[in-house]
């Protein structure tokens, strides 16, 4: 492209953005390289101006104020994991695996920064004893249920811009740990600009947009949008089995969760979700609720603190059900959402970050103390409301859910380790072994059951079982 033409450009793309209150982004292109100046306008092209003038105005973003209109939210009804109701669907569920209709979609995109973590935090060393990367671990998972069950699981995982290269690098230099390349998938997740308080979007740099990922919820418009989602569809694939990278627990594939997803009467195949019971109050969990004849997630710091608060005749919580970020979603579900006819989509939900950007007027970078920038994610749960009907199931907190987020405290490295030996010693009692406990009922030993030797509790049943002395440190 000729110089002429750059310029021609800018200034085409100076009365666009002028129109949009956006003008300022092109303030230094006159610094950069041509290359680098084309890259920037390429980048301004193939972003969604109209899109951004709605949600700067607060068009298509999700409202934390009440809605008088609405009726108070009800607690959402679940099916308790080990009921019958559940259990009569299992067959269902292993069917569905065996068909090689279930694909298991993995939400990546984090680093490892808040555990002291170099690197993507799918990498990070989570189990007890041989500490397998988080990845790891849920691949032996999904290959394990292939050897099973006969059919092929593929394996989408999401990255982000930020962790995209050095995650696919991790997967080649560990030979996909085992499973055939073919059969995986990773693809970045979008990302929105960020804009300050008046609604002008940042600049990281002169030519660069400060951008940020558009939250798990954009994981849908990503499987589109990659094509992996048209991937499926051509392998025939009919649920997703959706779950989060930082849960080193998490039953991947579970026959259970996808029987009662496509079997049970009260669903409508299209979007299922797990539960935990709360710990208390004031959890930090999102809670399944139902309202105008809808389930939907209702975040702790929106929920009306006497409905929080509120118990039970039998003293537990009223509104029990916390969300864990683990769902099955149907293909068509999911194609229907994002499709180009859809009239459907996520709304996106403001976060107020400190956001580094280069200041136009000043030409200075600008590190600020305080919230300054207004990110914009969407979060998946929200999908929820779009969902002909939707069933919620429970599970149990040691089973399925030991978080690794933070370095030290809740839900940290140490939290979540000692969740696993606790699940590998019920394990291993439910299957009449013997496990050595403290006088508190800790276990006291470290535990470490393979992917290879069992998913589940049951998966131990009629095995020979070693015998654990305190303190012993065992991987089964």
């Amino acid at each position: 492209m000729s110089s002429q033409s750059q310029l021609s450009r800018i200034d085409e793309m100076s009365k666009r953005l002028t129109h949009h209150g956006q003008e300022h982004l092109l303030t230094g292109i006159e610094s950069l390289e041509e290359h680098a100046a084309s890259a920037f306008l390429d980048e301004l092209d193939e972003l969604d101006l109209a899109e951004m003038d709605r949600l700067i105005s607060g068009v298509g973003v999700q409202s934390t104020e009440d809605d008088e209109s609405a009726p108070a939210p009800e607690p959402a009804p679940y099916i308790e994991r080990d009921s019958s109701e559940a259990l009569q669907h299992r067959e269902a569920g292993e069917n569905l695996i065996r068909e090689s209709k279930v694909a298991a979609f993995t939400v990546a995109g984090g680093q490892g920064t808040r555990l002291g973590w170099k690197g993507p935090k799918g990498t990070f060393p989570a189990t007890p004893i041989i500490e397998k990367s988080l990845f790891r671990g849920f691949a032996e998972q999904i290959i394990s249920q292939e050897q099973r069950y006969g059919g092929e699981i593929p394996w989408y995982v999401m990255t982000s811009p930020l962790n995209d290269s050095e995650t696919r690098s991790f997967f080649a230099e560990h030979n996909w740990f085992g499973k055939a390349p073919d059969s995986i998938m990773l693809f970045p997740q979008g990302v929105m600009p960020a804009v300050n308080g008046e609604g002008k979007m940042l600049l990281e740099s002169p030519g660069k947009l400060a951008l940020s990922p558009d939250g798990h919820g954009g994981s849908l418009r990503a499987l589109r949008r990659s094509g992996a989602l048209a991937d499926m569809q051509r392998r025939g694939v009919e649920a997703i089995s959706y779950f989060q990278v930082d849960n080193p627990t998490v039953h991947a594939v579970d026959p259970t969760f996808l029987g009662v997803h496509i079997a049970s009467k009260n669903s409508s195949a299209e979007m299922s979700s797990k539960m935990v019971a709360k710990k208390n109050a004031d959890e930090k969990v999102g809670v399944f609720c139902h309202s105008d004849g809808r389930t939907l997630v209702i975040e702790y710091s929106d929920l009306d603190p006497t409905l929080a608060q509120a118990v039970r005749a039998d003293g537990r919580l009223r509104f029990l059900s916390g969300s864990i970020a683990l769902h099955v979603l149907g293909v068509d579900f999911v194609d229907r959402l994002t499709g180009p006819e859809s009239t459907t989509q996520l709304p996106f939900h403001l976060a107020h970050k400190k956001v580094p950007f280069w200041d136009p007027m000043t030409h200075a970078q600008v590190t600020p103390e305080e919230p300054n920038g207004i990110k914009f994610e969407m979060f998946v749960f929200d999908a929820l409301s779009f969902a002909r009907n939707s069933i919620v199931l429970e599970t149990d907190r040691v089973e399925e859910f030991a978080p690794i987020k933070n370095a030290d405290g809740d839900d940290s490295v140490v939290t979540s380790k000692a969740l696993q030996i606790e699940r590998s010693a019920r394990w291993i009692e439910a299957a009449g072994g013997v496990v050595p406990r403290t006088s508190d009922g800790t276990v006291d030993a470290i535990i470490e059951i393979e992917p290879s030797t069992a998913l589940e509790a049951n998966h131990l049943k009629g095995k020979s079982l070693p015998e654990i002395t305190p303190g012993q440190s065992i991987v089964l």
